[in-house]
This record gives structure tokens, C-alpha cells and sequence, in this order.
């Protein structure tokens, strides 16, 4: 405790024994910024379609009327840019970066548009990778956002903790896939958010099922689902299944996912809209 400590601990930012009130990691984002909600889209394990599933949410609040916009924290695999056709570098001011515009007006940060090729590979150590992130946060100016989506990195290591510590994260939608050991991946991802106070808005299942275009028959490619039974174990009231589309995926790789269409988000964007309003400064 220093020697002239007033006991005011929300005045200080020594981390000492004598401190009595939890100390507080939110980073404010850029002055001229305006963004009401936050909303995580986040994964135990890799491979599930958590980019997917945050640019077709990105692109339903656009639809809504909403303004959307999306941080792609996942730094060492961004592909944001590259589904939504984004291939022009991003502009700044002297006081800040703007984001990237797609054709619909989504808002969106990548480190792929800082790479002179987007093959280029990000070697970077985790604090390296953090500190981007939250540059992401305050050093670019995100205008008269409604939603805000952060695509995450898979697991729940540096850069989810960043993001969760540093970004007033107003819930998470939590991606995963049919196979039984995500179930367990699921419950990693889960428990995190409930550990730093975070709600889980809703469990998307990607990849659930193919609908078969001949017969209109469904069948369960990669094993009987469990995200219902998932979600009543982990006491959340929302579930969408994303079937296996050929088409999407065409569409992703082409930079068309704004063209896109498919009922299975309402449940989701519904709920997402019932996050409370807030101006974040």
C-alpha cells in the first residue's frame, strides 16, 4: 500500500493487499466509437464454424435493419474478410483506423487487411496477439454500431480471456458440432463465460444435418445431435441447427455470404436482440 493510499481502491491501480474493490480490465474503446452491445461468438475447439456462424449473425442484424459490425479476434486465422469478398486495404486518419466496409455495410476489423498477401502467416506469441486485439477495441473508429460480433480464436486461452476482461461482452453464442466430444469441448467454453459473469445467449449446432435435394430425407452425417440435451443441461433456452449446405460453403469462398439466406438464425437474432440496449464510450 503506498503512503499517501486515500483508501479510495476505484481512484487507484495498485494491485496490493490492501485492495478492497475487484480491479477492472475494461479497455474503452476510441472516443469517436459508438457501440451499444457486444456479443462473443466463441468455440472449445477448432473446426466447428464459429467464423461461419458469426458473419451469417452479422449479416441477419443487418437484415433486421440493425448496423453490424464484426472484430475478428481471431488473429492467427482470420477469414472474415475473405468471406464477406473484402480484399482492399484499410484506411486510417491521424487519430485512428477505420474498418473495412462490406456491400451491405457491415463493419469490419481484420489482421488479414493489414497483410500485404492474406496468406501471409501471423507468428506472433499470445501477449503479442492480445495487445492486437484490444487495438482492435480502441484504436479504430466503429461508427454507430448496434451489434458488435467478436469472432474468437477456439479454446479459452490468452485471447479469449483478453477479449472477455477487455470488451464490456454483453453475452456469447457458442458454437459447436454433433460429435460427442464436443459435448465436453461445450461445457469448457461454457463454464468460462459463467466464471467471468458472462451469459450464454444461445448453442448453435453447425454441421447438424444434410437434407438430402432429391427426396427432402434428413440425415445426421456426423452422429445423432445433442444440443438440445446440452442445452438443458447448461440452462440455456436457445438452439439453432445449421444443416450441411454445399451452397454456403461456395458462397463463403466466392465472398458472397451477404447474398446467403436460411431461416435457422431467427431463434438466435431474436434473443440477441433482447440484449439490453447501452451506449458504450
Amino acid at each position: 500500500m503506498s503512503e499517501t493510499c486515500n483508501h479510495n481502491c476505484s481512484e487507484c491501480g495498485s494491485d496490493c493487499a490492501e485492495r478492497n474493490t475487484p480491479q477492472s480490465f475494461l479497455e474503452k474503446p476510441h472516443e469517436l466509437s459508438s457501440i451499444k452491445r457486444v456479443i462473443g461468438i466463441v468455440s472449445g475447439k477448432g473446426g466447428v464454424g464459429k467464423s461461419l456462424i458469426t458473419s451469417l449473425l452479422a449479416v441477419s442484424m443487418q437484415r433486421r435493419g440493425f448496423n453490424a459490425a464484426i472484430l475478428d479476434a481471431d488473429v492467427t486465422g482470420p477469414s472474415i474478410p475473405k468471406t464477406f469478398g473484402i480484399t482492399e486495404p484499410l484506411k486510417a486518419t491521424e487519430v485512428a483506423m477505420l474498418p473495412a466496409m462490406s456491400k451491405t455495410g457491415t463493419q469490419i476489423m481484420s489482421v488479414n487487411l493489414l497483410l500485404k498477401n492474406e496468406t501471409d502467416p501471423v507468428v506472433w506469441r499470445g501477449p503479442m496477439i492480445a495487445g492486437v486485439v484490444k487495438q482492435f477495441w480502441t484504436d479504430v473508429i466503429w461508427q454507430d454500431v448496434d451489434y458488435m460480433f467478436v469472432d474468437m480464436p477456439p479454446g479459452t486461452g490468452d485471447v479469449p480471456l483478453t477479449v472477455f476482461q477487455s470488451l464490456p461482452v454483453d453475452g456469447i453464442i457458442v458454437v459447436a458440432s454433433p460429435q460427442e466430444l464436443v459435448g465436453m469441448i461445450v461445457g469448457k467454453a461454457v463454464k468460462m463465460a459463467g466464471m467471468l459473469d458472462i451469459p450464454v445467449l444461445a448453442l448453435v449446432e453447425n454441421m447438424s444435418y444434410f437434407l438430402c435435394p432429391e427426396c427432402g430425407s434428413r440425415h445426421e452425417v456426423f452422429g445423432k445431435s445433442q444440443i438440445d440435451a446440452l442445452a438443458k443441461e447448461y440452462g440455456v433456452d436457445t438452439v439453432a441447427k445449421l444443416p450441411i449446405n454445399p451452397k454456403l460453403a461456395a458462397a463463403c469462398d466466392k465472398g458472397m455470404i451477404e447474398l446467403f439466406d436460411g431461416d435457422w438464425r431467427d431463434a438466435v437474432c431474436d434473443k440477441i436482440e433482447k440484449t439490453p440496449k447501452r451506449e458504450i464510450k
